[in-house]
């Protein structure tokens, strides 16, 4: 019940926020939006004719999931963030959850809030490029779980590095670019990017949506490497937030800015 209400309440935060920065939003969904005409008109006008299709439909994905990651990995970075400026991230870590369940809670309703603004830009995406990708929901959502429970674990580590370092501004517009690599590259060309977060994910989506691949045409070893990775990156993130956290009380890094 403790959980639940936790995530309850910061699903309500997240809306609130949203609504009531309903401006904010609509840049931010413009702001985007801009970006993939940009990347579509730049395909139609020096791509090659002959593989355009298949380009803008890898663009489309590449796009919907640095969208997301951005969100993911970066949001609660500057959540961490503005708790140390407002002067309440003393008072998270006095909660009896903690403030690692606290995070977790923020993550998983950030991503379900963000999700739906996802969805509006993939569709929103698909028709204005004229291109409608195979939107099996069977085959993507496991392979969305587990690519997001990677992010998750990427999500803590920054949230680790912003409770210590606070002013981390800076390091989270350059992940932006990092980000962006790791969503647009392809496992092909370089097999070893398998080991990385989320990208064996983004890939298995991209030959569900794009190559029409359903979910028992997806080799089981796939789904073990991409299970793998999501396991190895959560804990790993998860132990460096807690570790990042006992550092920030020992230095008394929790009750200022």
């Amino acid at each position: 019940m403790s959980w639940f209400n936790l995530l309850q309440a910061n699903l309500k935060k997240e809306y609130i926020e949203l609504k009531r920065y309903l401006p904010n939003t609509i840049a931010m969904l413009i702001t985007f939006y801009a970006i993939f005409l940009g990347m579509f008109f730049g395909i139609q006008f020096i791509g090659d004719p002959a593989t355009q299709a298949v380009s803008i439909q890898y663009t489309i994905v590449s796009y919907i999931f640095w969208f997301l990651a951005m969100m993911v990995t970066n949001g609660i970075g500057w959540e961490v963030t503005n708790e140390a400026m407002r002067g309440t991230l003393e008072q998270l870590s006095m909660s009896p959850m903690g403030v690692w369940r606290i995070m977790a809670a923020r993550l998983i309703s950030t991503t379900l809030v963000n999700l739906v603004i996802i969805i509006a830009l993939l569709y929103l995406s698909m028709l204005t490029a004229g291109q409608w990708l195979n939107v099996d929901v069977i085959a993507i959502l496991p392979i969305l779980i587990l690519t997001l429970i990677s992010m998750f674990g990427v999500g803590f580590i920054i949230a680790g590095i912003s409770i210590v370092w606070k002013q981390v501004d800076s390091f989270l517009q350059i992940l932006q670019f990092i980000i962006a690599g790791l969503t647009f590259l392809s496992v092909s060309v370089a097999p070893v990017m398998v080991f990385l977060p989320f990208v064996k994910g983004i890939d298995m989506v991209r030959r569900v949506m794009i190559d029409g691949a359903g979910l028992g045409q997806l080799p089981g070893t796939d789904f073990l490497i991409l299970a793998a990775n999501a396991v190895v990156y959560f804990v790993a993130g998860l132990a460096i937030f807690m570790a990042c956290e006992k550092i920030a009380m020992k230095k008394g890094l929790l009750a200022h800015y």
